[in-house]
């Protein structure tokens, strides 16, 4: 009990400083089921629910959405599809699109077409065919500098990533000091689109699946196969042995592919 109550106040204090410096981007990563039944009709909400947070962006609560079809993973059924919500602000995040917020934008978005009660039914219909199976509250901790286009039918990997108990700081390091410039420099080689590296903006307890995600960006699969292949000629024998040595300090948990159906800015 004693090591999950100091985890999850270490995190807590790491995730405050963070929140403290005002110049990160947060994210809501949502990882969802939707049943065989109910596959067109999920197909068909993809609109509906582009307009929405594109009225949330209006309104300056919301930065951005993306739509992304997963291709593979740890168990190809229990996923179909992932979002990402991005947000400014630790508190806008938090406070998130709850069913009032969906229905308030939907009226925006669509008064001029439905009466209320068709916007309130059409909100009540888009929710109820997805389970929401995960949700993560992230906060960018480092990323590549890039042009990288989010546009349809690009490529990522999600990688979900558990920092070892008492080593949370050196996996931190790893990533941010060791595998930037290498992802870096894969992506000034053509061999890359973009990079990011996110940690849970909540305090998650020694027992979480994971504390950290990776998230890889390819314009295509021809891409993202290249990629595999690159090496970092320049780098020294102590570098490759570090960060060898650093995937020591996490647990490589889960990995999603996925493409990219809709970005809205």
């Amino acid at each position: 009990m004693k090591k999950l109550f100091y985890f999850a106040t270490v995190l807590f204090i790491v995730c405050q400083g963070a929140f403290a410096q005002g110049d990160h981007q947060y994210m809501v990563i949502e990882f969802i089921k939707v049943a065989s039944t109910q596959m067109v009709d999920y197909s068909e909400n993809k609109s509906f629910m582009e307009k929405i947070y594109s009225e949330a962006i209006k309104q300056g609560d919301v930065e951005g959405w993306d739509l992304w079809s997963l291709q593979s993973g740890p168990d190809q059924g229990e996923f179909q599809y992932v979002t990402i919500t991005y947000y400014d602000d630790p508190v806008k995040m938090m406070n998130g699109m709850t069913d009032n917020n969906f229905v308030n934008y939907a009226k925006r978005a669509f008064s001029s077409e439905m009466s209320d009660q068709q916007i309130e039914m059409s909100v009540e219909n888009a929710v109820a065919n997805r389970d929401l199976a995960m949700r993560a509250y992230m906060v960018m901790v480092a990323r590549t500098k890039d042009n990288f286009e989010m546009k349809p039918g690009v490529l990522a990997s999600f990688d979900l990533m558990k920092a070892a108990e008492g080593r949370f700081n050196e996996y931190e390091h790893v990533e941010t000091d060791l595998y930037l410039p290498f992802h870096q420099k894969k992506i000034e080689a053509g061999m890359m689109g973009s990079w990011m590296f996110l940690r849970t903006a909540v305090p998650m307890g020694s027992a979480a699946d994971y504390t950290h995600m990776t998230l890889n960006f390819y314009d295509d699969y021809l891409q993202f196969f290249n990629s595999m292949e690159y090496e970092d000629m320049e780098a020294s024998e102590e570098q490759l042995t570090a960060m060898e040595e650093g995937l020591n300090s996490r647990d490589q948990k889960w990995v999603y592919m996925a493409t990219l159906l809709k970005a809205i800015r």
